[in-house]
């Protein structure tokens, strides 16, 4: 199951339904499938905060991803900064929604065993990324 919460913002403007379709299909993809996964959208004190609670960083981010996952099924918390989104969005010219569905889809390639910190990482998660973009249909752009 894949859920939506919000703390201290509101929802942003996802299809829901079409969002789980996707991260379903990227994970098959994977040859993982969906087992428990949250979406919990936060400001940018939040992600502070659990940033330096859980993984003891003093700084932004757009996502952190707690992986819960058991064999081939992926699971976690995935918290999402928007003012990130927004804020990277601008930087890197690509359009709040764009950025969002990045970051939605950087969280699942993350629990898929898709890493981007070690040499030569994040090229192969842009590349993933890219490709797990280009499955999200077309009326959800």
């Amino acid at each position: 199951m894949i859920d939506f919460y919000c703390e201290g913002v509101e929802m942003p403007p996802i299809n829901q339904t079409d969002i789980r379709h996707w991260v379903e299909q990227v994970a098959q993809s994977h040859g993982r499938r969906t087992g428990q996964i949250n979406y919990i959208f936060v400001n940018d004190e939040r992600i502070l905060e659990v940033n330096l609670e859980f993984l003891q960083h003093d700084y932004y981010t757009d996502i952190i991803t707690f992986d819960y996952d058991e064999a081939d099924i992926i699971s976690g918390d995935l918290y999402i900064s928007l003012d990130t989104v927004r804020t990277n969005a601008a930087l890197v010219g690509a359009t709040y929604e764009q950025e969002l569905h990045r970051v939605i889809i950087h969280g699942i390639l993350h629990l898929c065993g898709i890493n981007d910190k070690g040499p030569g990482e994040r090229e192969i998660m842009e590349k993933n990324e890219n490709q797990a973009l280009a499955l999200l249909r077309p009326t959800n752009r």
